[in-house]
């Protein structure tokens, strides 16, 4: 009887109410463990186990935002086909997946919001995502054909930049505003959108608003060029080279840049106007190496305080994507020399492929990055910026844009004859 009750007392409830969380399953069962560590856990971690846990940490972070910007490029590539098979029965879908899947970004950003659980999955996405889509777009062309586009391309982006630089200043001066904010208008318009403004603010002593204001004008302007200046350029110019030369010149960010030629592309199925846009676009990121030290100089001769602000490294002035836009090139190169590739290690078809798989990742990414391009971008914030930074901007969208197509047109006849 003595046994009996002690038993009865180490099972007591009341005693131990942990014995509570039993009740309620079916016949007896406990439903799955708490997946929550406990501090013992934690504690009892090799270093190999924590790295793994840390990697499950930060996928865990990335996985959200990675997962709509995919589903949303995977959405609009359906989308697209429907729209231009099904409902409109054309044989060949004349809807671009990359305009849809921006389009339905935008209306998720500008209407229901996208939560903050999506951002470190969307930057990703929008950096190293896009980053590696360009530098994979190298496998389309020998470095000849790059240097060869690359040289006709130095007289528009000279002419762009210098045009920008001194009448974009003179505009802001016009209306007002600080000189600094003109200046990073007109270098993230001439050279490399966002890059190169955040780059160029610490060097010439801009503050915080400042390169905010900036960065506002660039990227809504340059969301407005990537959906319009693919069909303006085949109106106006008629040919996807010249087209590929203006996107290449006219559109602010890399992103922009590759967005509208791969816009281009699925619209027109011209891959020159690609190809043209995305070598133009590098050969104007190349141009922060001499313009932000420039302005640096120019900042310190005026008296304006940036003589003791910090100087960006090489890697932030020249992105690690350009080299790997060339070192695609160069296998291109190597790979088409002789009568097979490589020496005959690979056989022609095999290569073929291989080209085409590189070529399809790399548009993949590119969509997936201007879906998170949609994502991303609150078109109210143009009305947040105010009207005369909105003036700068806008002209200096239109200033850019003219002195390309300009220049494009005085040398038509000697693009035409190189090509």
């Amino acid at each position: 009887m003595a046994a009996v009750s002690a038993q009865a007392q180490t099972v007591n409830p009341y005693q131990h109410p942990e014995v509570f969380q039993w009740t309620g399953y079916m016949e007896g069962v406990p439903e799955w463990v708490d997946p929550q560590e406990t501090a013992e856990e934690r504690e009892g971690r090799a270093p190999w186990q924590q790295r793994a846990n840390e990697f499950l940490d930060r996928a865990g972070a990335l996985l959200p935002g990675i997962g709509i910007a995919v589903g949303l490029a995977a959405f609009g590539r359906v989308a697209a086909e429907w729209v231009g098979l099904d409902l409109m029965g054309f044989e060949k879908s004349p809807v671009s997946p990359i305009l849809v899947a921006i389009a339905i970004g935008l209306l998720i950003r500008n209407t229901i919001g996208v939560p903050a659980v999506y951002g470190a999955g969307l930057q990703l996405a929008l950096k190293r995502v896009l980053r590696i889509g360009v530098a994979l777009l190298g496998i389309r062309l020998s470095l000849g054909a790059v240097g060869s586009i690359g040289l006709l391309a130095l007289p528009i982006v000279v002419a762009c930049i210098a045009t920008a630089l001194l009448l974009v200043t003179a505009i802001n001066r016009a209306l007002g505003l600080p000189r600094r904010l003109g200046t990073l208008v007109a270098v993230g318009t001439a050279i490399c959108g966002n890059t190169a403004i955040v780059a160029t603010g610490p060097v010439i002593g801009a503050d915080e608003d400042e390169i905010s204001y900036a960065v506002g004008c660039v990227t809504v302007f340059g969301l407005v060029a990537l959906v319009l200046y693919p069909f303006f350029s085949h109106a106006v110019l008629g040919d996807p080279t010249l087209a590929g030369f203006f996107l290449g010149t006219a559109i602010h960010d890399t992103a922009q840049v590759a967005g509208a030629g791969l816009l281009y592309l699925q619209q027109y199925g011209a891959p020159e106007a690609l190809d043209t846009a995305t070598v133009t676009k590098l050969v104007r990121n190349l141009f922060m190496v001499a313009v932000i030290p420039l302005m640096a100089l120019l900042y310190h001769r005026g008296g304006d305080g940036a003589a003791d602000a910090p100087r960006p490294s090489f890697l932030q002035m020249v992105p690690l994507f350009v080299f790997g836009f060339v070192a695609m090139a160069l296998l291109r190169t190597l790979g088409d020399l002789g009568g097979a590739p490589f020496g005959g290690l690979l056989g022609a078809e095999t290569w073929r492929g291989a080209i085409d798989t590189v070529s399809s990742v790399s548009a993949w990414c590119l969509t997936i990055a201007m879906a998170s391009v949609g994502l991303g971008t609150n078109l109210n914030r143009l009305r947040s910026l105010g009207l005369k930074p909105s003036a700068v901007g806008l002209a200096a969208a239109i200033i850019v844009g003219a002195v390309s197509l300009t220049v494009i047109a005085l040398l038509r006849p000697l693009i035409a004859q190189a090509g």
